[in-house]
């Protein structure tokens, strides 16, 4: 059945809000594009470009920008959340703020917060009264905001305590390029989507000191293991992170140039300090932010996570990445099946 066009707003307009709206456009959906940044939302409304996120890439005349909050989500149905995890809690509260009436928000952020400890779809309803929200969905997947707005192939995973609600966010993205399926274990969803990026850090660190595809290998592989026994601890279906939103996600963000999180880790790998990073990223790195919180969730849960502990102490105690990389190669001997019988029984 082909679906109804809508009016859908997306608040931010960055890479991958971007990359979301082209997509909806193509769906043949009206796009209201929210950013805060007048020169950059007159760009796009007067050259249809988006050049400081994504040069090159023309954008269709059925997306427009809009400066004003009010005026961007006045009369519509369904908000696509696509900011970085520190700003959700100011967006949605100034959304709260201007609505009115109940929205449905689809979030496309990946991160944790910290000291509260809060996924992003917590947050969401922490801020946003009941009355003022129809459902949350994530839709979250391995997916690079450059390839997506080149239309290469791309599958990614909507989610929601409302699988009807998770149902409508597929009908809305889903084109030849761009599927989705759906997955009723948002607790999963985006603990795997907010972590890989933790490990991605880490695989960039190895490939900066030099290490090669060994390392990276191994890194990959005991990451998903840290990722499923914190996130069963927390609730979540073991099987989602055997899907896209875990070892997917985790492959294309520990292996790609376009991962910023893989970028950031290869510049401290080579040697440059984490405000170095940061400021010639130009671009939110989550995994910085969610390392934190992952490690805060590691001891509140007694969850063995060493490759969390070990970024930790990189990027928060100090430590040099060689030597944190070294320590995580000496210590003791396991049996590699042991913590998979554990996990298996615990289960």
């Amino acid at each position: 059945m082909v679906q109804a066009k809508k009016v859908v707003t997306v608040l931010g307009a960055g890479s991958w809000g971007t990359a979301l709206a082209l997509v909806l456009a193509d769906n043949g959906h009206s796009v209201r594009l929210w950013g805060n940044n007048e020169d950059h939302i007159q760009e796009i409304n007067d050259k249809h470009m988006n050049s400081k996120y994504l040069p090159d890439i023309t954008l269709p005349h059925n997306i427009k920008g809009y400066v004003s909050l009010q005026s961007a989500i006045n009369g519509v149905e369904t908000v696509v959340l696509a900011v970085p995890t520190k700003a959700i809690r100011e967006v949605v509260a100034n959304v709260q703020k201007v609505q009115e009436a109940p929205l449905t928000i689809v979030h496309v952020s990946k991160g944790i917060e910290p000291d509260s400890h809060l996924r992003i779809s917590e947050m969401i309803e922490a801020e946003m009264d009941a009355k003022n929200r129809k459902d949350v969905v994530v839709l979250s997947g391995p997916s690079h905001a450059e390839e997506v707005s080149l239309r290469h192939p791309t599958t990614v995973t909507a989610s929601s305590k409302n699988i009807e609600a998770a149902e409508m966010v597929q009908d809305l993205f889903m084109n030849q390029h761009f599927r989705v399926y759906t997955n009723p274990d948002i607790v999963g969803v985006e603990i795997g989507g907010a972590l890989k990026n933790i490990i991605a850090l880490a695989a960039g660190v190895t490939d900066g000191l030099g290490y090669g595809d060994n390392a990276k290998a191994a890194l990959i592989t005991r990451g998903l293991s840290e990722i499923a026994r914190l996130g069963t601890k927390m609730g979540a279906n073991a099987l989602t992170f055997s899907g896209l939103t875990g070892i997917g996600d985790l492959i294309v963000t520990c292996t790609s140039v376009h991962s910023r999180n893989w970028r950031a880790g290869n510049m401290l790998g080579k040697g440059y300090r984490l405000e170095e990073v940061l400021e010639n990223m130009g671009m939110v790195v989550e995994g910085v932010r969610t390392t934190k919180a992952a490690h805060q969730l590691a001891k509140k849960y007694e969850v063995n996570m060493p490759i969390t502990e070990a970024l930790y102490n990189v990027l928060f105690e100090g430590e040099d990445p060689k030597h944190a990389l070294d320590n995580l190669m000496g210590r003791n001997k396991k049996h590699e099946m042991e913590e998979l019988y554990k996990f298996m029984e615990e289960k």
